[in-house]
């Protein structure tokens, strides 16, 4: 049976097929990936965390996973799916969901152009984040960012004339790391890691069918 989310009425990059092939960033042996079951699994803990990123970049589309977030006392930790241009390079373009490990109840999005953000909004989920899976899902267009949690749209970004907007092709991302350093804990929270190992669960990973850009 073909994959419901080919439908034939979907434009081309907002089409999705799910993440077969993934790069992993750094602690390859905290990051397990099963791609028939079409899952991911990311640990922190003494060997700190770990990345992992799609082996493509994509120009546009919709990209989305099921994720259930670390259990017990995270603060501290940063757990998140986002598009980047290229992670660790200054100018580069991004669009982020991220998770603060002092408050499982809440989500930030963000997005990046040339390097600079600060486009932070925080947005209650109405529940934690750890309990079960939810679907995290960016819909990203020339002119338009949509983030949506369980199919619910939480922030639209229209583009303006004469302000910048994420145009780069980008990676799609997720990562655990200890961010307690940020902001002298006032972003995360102070790490505590009394309940490490952490381990963060996506499945069902989908990317746009159509938009990958090689090199």
């Amino acid at each position: 049976m073909a994959d419901p989310a080919l439908h034939s009425e979907t434009p081309t990059h907002h089409q999705t097929q799910p993440l077969k092939q993934i790069a992993i960033d750094y602690t390859p042996e905290a990051c397990t990936h099963c791609p028939d079951a079409n899952t991911i699994t990311l640990t922190y803990d003494h060997r700190g965390g770990a990345r992992w990123r799609t082996t493509t970049r994509f120009l546009y589309g919709t990209f989305s996973s099921l994720i259930q977030c670390p259990r017990g006392n995270t603060s501290g930790l940063n757990f998140n799916i986002y598009l980047s241009s290229l992670e660790g390079d200054k100018s580069q373009d991004e669009i982020d969901f991220e998770f603060l490990g002092k408050d499982r109840t809440i989500v930030q999005t963000n997005y990046y152009t040339g390097g600079t953000g600060n486009k932070e909004e925080f947005h209650d989920l109405g529940f934690d984040c750890s309990d079960e899976f939810h679907l995290y899902m960016i819909k990203w267009g020339q002119d338009l960012i949509e983030w949506l949690v369980d199919g619910k749209l939480v922030r639209r970004v229209e583009s303006k004339k004469g302000e910048a907007f994420p145009h780069k092709p980008m990676y799609l991302y997720a990562s655990i790391w200890d961010a307690s350093y940020i902001e002298e804990g006032r972003w995360t929270g102070k790490y505590i890691g009394c309940d490490a190992p952490y381990v963060c669960l996506y499945k069902d990973i989908h990317v746009p069918v159509g938009s990958a850009v090689e090199g």
